[in-house]
């Protein structure tokens, strides 16, 4: 069975050098060693977690075109960097463009830091042309539509690596959605609008297979875990966790704590045998589970799977495409829900949490395995992790389906610690304050019609989400310390024009 992974040292992005045989073999050869240089420099930082392969440099139409056929078709690749070192004519790059699949980032950038003023000839200028060869690069994509993102400087500029750094994060998130497959467990909350979709126009959209399996499916699966399975999967809790009294070994609701790494065992078992990354259930259909899953599907996300409540699939795919784009980061990305409001004046708080389901990778400390009624679903208590998100930077994200596009609505917020304890509501929970301030983030958020669950994302921030969004050629809209309400009403109305006629008749 296929195991996920969520890493991204698999993934290669393609270093792609642009001039023309005018110059000479000398100049190419200089123009080969330097790109390979820039590309070296690129593979070497810290801030790029992927692979960064450089290509002979390319000096006509067909190698360039056989460059981007070669990178679509290679699943490992996620996208190609793209650099004009001397001027290279921007027809040439026509047919490759127009071919290409894969996200682009346009490097405007040169061999050199400084200029060597008194030792500039034209040879130096033959060579060193990237300030007008990389504008008629950028011509010709405007020219063709071609969605990039581009990046200015040199490469030993930490800004630069960390801009390329966060698009490659966003180039693997796009990979993910277009291969993730989804299970539906149930269908979603009935009556509810927004978890609601066109899943046909996500796969067109996104990649990303949506489809509906019976619950007892997954129950069977459930109830298939073998004690041996269960043993290891408690003693790991044990581990991990400080497990409450009364669902240690010999305690009155172990065999509760026993059923919940049944859930865990056979829910993982189902996904991984149908090649899933993301799924969603739904407390208004369990079938045969005695529980609704809890525990097991914190633990999933903590492994990178994607989730979303209540039959939410387009919240799911947040959640995965955020744990790839996080991958070897501090912090994760999880469901949440906004729940309740702080409104003491100026000092407004929202706390974000959901029945059960938030992601453990949000906190640092370790949770608490507890166990306690759950006033809604008609099954038995189930187990579940507590704790509180840490305190820090993040950024809230909903999709909301709007007939004719997916809306993508972020909301840059901190994390903060609770202002008491919250001793009688036993979930993982997050308390934040919103960016720019609350009555601005909520008004905003209400305008958009973004959907009240999200993603929330301690890992990566605001730029990887655009810079995903810009990929996936999907709407965003963010609310952030620059937004004002009057501008940001005016942005959702240029939007619902722009999008409609981008798409043509």
């Amino acid at each position: 069975m296929p195991t996920l992974s969520t890493t991204l040292d698999r993934y290669e992005v393609w270093f792609l050098t642009g001039s023309q045989n005018l110059y000479g073999e000398e100049t190419l050869r200089q123009v080969a060693e330097q790109s390979k240089t820039i590309a070296d420099a690129l593979g070497a930082s810290s801030d790029v977690p992927v692979k960064i392969v450089w290509k002979p440099v390319l000096t006509d139409s067909e190698s360039i075109r056989r460059a981007a056929l070669d990178a679509n078709s290679a699943d490992h690749v996620i996208g190609l960097i793209a650099w004009m070192h001397t001027f290279s004519p921007a027809k040439m790059w026509i047919s490759g463009l127009d071919a290409l699949t894969k996200p682009l980032l346009h490097l405007h950038t040169q061999a050199n830091v400084e200029l060597p003023w008194s030792e500039i000839d034209f040879d130096f200028m033959n060579l060193n042309q990237a300030a007008h060869g990389d504008r008629e690069f950028g011509y010709i994509q405007t020219r063709l539509g071609v969605s990039r993102k581009t990046v200015v400087g040199h490469v030993s500029n930490p800004a630069v690596t960390l801009s390329i750094g966060t698009w490659t994060r966003a180039a693997a998130g796009w990979a993910a959605s277009r291969s993730m497959k989804l299970a539906r467990f149930g269908d979603n909350m009935r009556y509810v609008a927004v978890t609601e979709g066109d899943k046909t126009e996500a796969e067109l959209r996104f990649g990303v297979q949506v489809n509906t399996w019976p619950v007892n499916e997954l129950a069977e699966a459930v109830h298939a875990a073998t004690d041996a399975q269960i043993d290891a999967l408690v003693a790991e809790y044990e581990e991990l966790y400080d497990v409450a009294p009364e669902l240690r070994a010999g305690a009155a609701r172990h065999d509760s704590l026993r059923y919940g790494a049944a859930i865990e065992i056979g829910l993982k078992s189902f996904l991984e045998a149908g090649g899933f990354s993301a799924f969603t259930t739904s407390f208004e259909d369990l079938g045969a589970l005695r529980q609704l899953p809890g525990l097991a599907v914190q633990r999933l996300m903590e492994q990178g799977y994607g989730f979303g409540a209540e039959g939410d699939w387009k919240t799911a795919v947040l959640v995965r495409v955020a744990s790839v784009m996080g991958a070897g980061l501090h912090g994760g990305a999880s469901l949440m829900e906004d729940y309740t409001y702080d409104l003491t004046p100026g000092a407004e708080l929202i706390l974000g949490a959901h029945m059960l389901e938030v992601n453990p990778a949000l906190s640092s400390a370790r949770p608490t395995l507890e166990i306690h009624p759950l006033g809604i679903g008609g099954r038995e208590d189930p187990v579940r992790l507590v704790f509180n998100a840490d305190s820090g930077p993040a950024v809230v994200v909903a999709m909301s389906d709007m007939r004719d596009r997916f809306r993508l609505v972020a909301n840059v917020v901190v994390v903060v610690e609770p202002t008491e304890a919250l001793p009688k509501l036993p979930v993982g929970r997050a308390v934040w304050s919103p960016e720019p301030d609350f009555a601005t983030s909520a008004a905003a958020w209400l305008t958009a019609g973004a959907a009240h669950h999200t993603v929330m994302s301690t890992a990566v921030g605001i730029e990887v989400f655009h810079d995903f969004a810009e990929i996936a050629r999907t709407e965003l809209l963010v609310i952030d310390k620059t937004t004002t309400l009057r501008d940001f009403t005016r942005e959702v109305r240029w939007n619902q024009a722009y999008y409609r006629l981008a798409q043509g008749l």
